[in-house]
């Protein structure tokens, strides 16, 4: 009878550390999950006020801005975009621009011949309509952006993949629709 009150206790001990251990791991799992959320939310803020500062900078600076918020492959594949047929040194083809960069990027969206977000080469005002997020993964997060230009009454809609590079966020990638 006192080996049987004895595994008894020993069991309920044991159904009790196992408790704690769950809890311990929910709890974890909750920190961590926190933690993502909180640097989604972070990178969705800096995305926002990167691409509104981006607007409002001195248009001089173009290249220089779009530097200092992109990845240096996103920077030299939309400036390798944005120069395809024109007549001006380092410009590819549209089959050459393909072939370079189709192993990196969707090239598809690149946003060949128009400018960096918007098609547009004037704007008046951009601001960002909205910025949803649609995924994400270890220091990648990728968002629906639309950007309002309220002076010309225009909507220009991409997704904007954001990534944290030694402890910075950077625009690694937009998917932008070709005008029609």
């Amino acid at each position: 009878m006192k080996r049987a009150i004895i595994a008894s206790l020993f069991m309920i001990i044991a159904c009790k550390e196992e408790k704690k251990e769950i809890k311990t791991q929910q709890i974890k799992e909750k920190a961590v999950l926190n933690n993502e959320s909180n640097e989604a939310e972070a990178a969705k803020k800096w995305l926002e006020k990167s691409i509104v500062e981006y607007f409002k900078a001195d248009i001089g600076n173009g290249e220089k801005n779009l530097q200092k918020i992109t990845t240096k492959d996103y920077f030299d594949y939309k400036t390798d975009a944005m120069n395809v047929d024109l007549d001006v040194d380092g410009s590819l083809t549209e089959k050459e621009f393909k072939e370079k960069w189709k192993s990196k990027f969707d090239t598809r969206k690149a946003g060949m011949g128009i400018g960096f977000l918007i098609p547009s080469q004037d704007w008046i005002n951009i601001e960002v309509d909205s910025c949803d997020l649609k995924s994400s993964s270890k220091d990648a997060y990728i968002f629906n952006v639309v950007l309002r230009d309220d002076g010309f009454k225009a909507y220009y809609p991409s997704v904007v993949k954001v990534v944290k590079e030694n402890g910075f966020f950077l625009i690694a990638d937009v998917l932008q629709d070709e005008p029609k």
